[in-house]
């Protein structure tokens, strides 16, 4: 029954060896670009390819602002205290999506509050997210408050996930009629838009990820995103130990932390960006040839962009038609050498959230159990 995709996947690869779920391309651009930084003695947190990464992306991405950090968990963690995010305050997110979303909550002692997704665009559903404050929540003069815990919404998270769009346009609408700030979770998101605007530039503050599995990366890796000069610059402060900008001194004006990207990890984000579209554009090749290839199968359909979004493929995904036919696929491709799996655990399951206070999941554990993962590097000759 899986004999097909199997073929097909070994085929696109060229290869009978093991295929992996995503992994990192690398040319002889990276290697000359790491290299001089290296030559440089500028390893760390100070160095030209630092602020060149920053200047280049916020270029692509047509934004004020980008801060790069050392991996997209912190980035995220940065811009909630920015926004405002601390104890005895909420932050809406969606249960389907990577643990990092809601560690960051909990980092900022903030507490995590889960709204279900939809099933086109596996994000954060509009819909939902209107119930669950028409019925939760209440304007005051300070901003919206939970009714039931008498706790402050700071923040909605909506996360692109598997670099599918958001109905982001919809979100900032009710976010906006509710004074509270959206932060884009765009860790796997990097090229997907909506429209011609980049994902991770609706909202007040967006997040990048340059892990070792996405689109480009940096061994790790993350950015912060805004347009909002205080903002930006808080970030900056922050995540450079909250240090007073003097010729000599060290001095410090508040608790700050060591979360800038070392010169090291940008001089090889730097090479990658130069490679983004390339790889962008052969991930596009593998989705369209999934699409034709799932057309007629029917354990399945194969999970395309949402209408009027460019996404990035960063994962290519498939909705069997029940969890039976989900474990069939997992275990016969994995024990075949092709690197598959299912979606993550839901966040409001987890031992450490499942207390949290969640609306209707009814699509997110729908989709939980359906989910299959497909491998989506980009070939080796882009």
């Amino acid at each position: 029954m899986y004999s097909d995709l199997i073929s097909f996947i070994k085929d696109w690869y060229q290869t009978d060896k093991f295929v992996p779920l995503h992994e990192p391309r690398f040319k002889k651009i990276d290697k000359e670009y790491v290299a001089d930084a290296i030559d440089s003695t500028f390893v760390s947190s100070v160095g030209e390819y630092v602020t060149k990464f920053e200047r280049e992306l916020e270029q692509y991405l047509g934004v004020k602002y980008v801060i790069a950090v050392v991996n997209g968990t912190t980035a995220l963690q940065v811009a909630l205290q920015i926004a405002g995010a601390k104890e005895e305050h909420e932050v809406i997110t969606q249960p389907l999506t990577f643990v990092a979303t809601a560690n960051a909550i909990v980092h900022n002692n903030a507490t995590p509050v889960f709204v279900d997704v939809d099933r086109d665009t596996l994000g954060l559903c509009p819909d939902a997210l209107h119930k669950f404050l028409d019925q939760n929540a209440e304007k005051r003069d300070k901003g919206a408050f939970n009714k039931e815990t008498n706790k402050l919404i700071s923040a909605i998270v909506p996360m692109h996930t598997f670099g599918h769009p958001c109905k982001m346009k919809e979100i900032m609408e009710i976010a906006d009629n509710w004074g509270i700030t959206v932060i884009e979770d765009s860790a796997e998101a990097l090229g997907s838009k909506i429209g011609s605007k980049h994902c991770g530039t609706f909202g007040k503050i967006g997040i990048l990820s340059f892990n070792g599995n996405k689109t480009i990366t940096c061994g790790g890796g993350g950015a912060i995103i805004t347009n909002d000069d205080v903002l930006a610059k808080r970030a900056k402060h922050l995540t450079t130990t909250a240090k007073v900008n003097h010729q000599w001194d060290y001095a410090h004006d508040e608790i700050g932390y060591n979360f800038r990207m070392p010169n090291l990890n940008a001089a090889l984000a730097c090479a990658q960006l130069t490679q983004l579209e390339g790889f962008l554009k052969d991930k596009r090749r593998l989705s369209d040839a999934y699409s034709l290839f799932f057309k007629d199968v029917e354990w399945c359909d194969y999970i395309r962009e949402p209408e009027g979004c460019t996404s990035n493929y960063w994962l290519n995904a498939v909705i069997t038609s029940g969890k039976k036919e989900r474990d069939e696929v997992l275990k016969i491709t994995n024990d075949s050498g092709i690197m598959t799996r299912p979606a993550w655990q839901l966040m409001s399951d987890l031992t450490m959230f499942k207390d949290c206070q969640k609306g209707e999941l009814h699509n997110a554990k729908w989709l939980r159990d359906r989910i299959v993962n497909l491998p989506s590097s980009a070939r080796k000759d882009v």
